[in-house]
């Protein structure tokens, strides 16, 4: 089953500083996620200026349990970066999508 996660970085002085520290580790565990399946899309939240304030997620497991285990287990989670998570059952609609433009 699909689930859109929407996590929202702090907002204090020190937020842009503990998700860069994290960024690395982040995206050791999310290749091999995105790889087997598990992770279907992902990307940064961003302020108008392009500055990342958070995260956008699409996961494909059994239910929402196992959503929250998997975020729990992230450096993001674990390294004090999201702040406001919200899980919600996502049904993706079948059209002919193009792979997102890295960047």
């Amino acid at each position: 089953m699909a689930f859109l996660v929407i996590a929202h970085d702090g907002t204090d002085e020190g937020a842009l500083a503990r998700r860069m520290a994290a960024r690395p580790t982040h995206f050791e565990r999310v290749t091999p996620e995105a790889e087997r399946g598990v992770l279907l899309m992902g990307g940064a939240l961003t302020d108008a200026e392009g500055r990342m304030t958070g995260s956008m997620l699409v996961l494909d497991l059994p239910d929402e349990a196992a959503v929250r285990r998997w975020l729990a287990e992230d450096p993001y989670s674990q390294g004090d970066v999201w702040r406001e998570v919200q899980v919600t059952p996502f049904r993706p609609a079948a059209l002919p999508y193009q792979p997102p433009r890295a960047g």
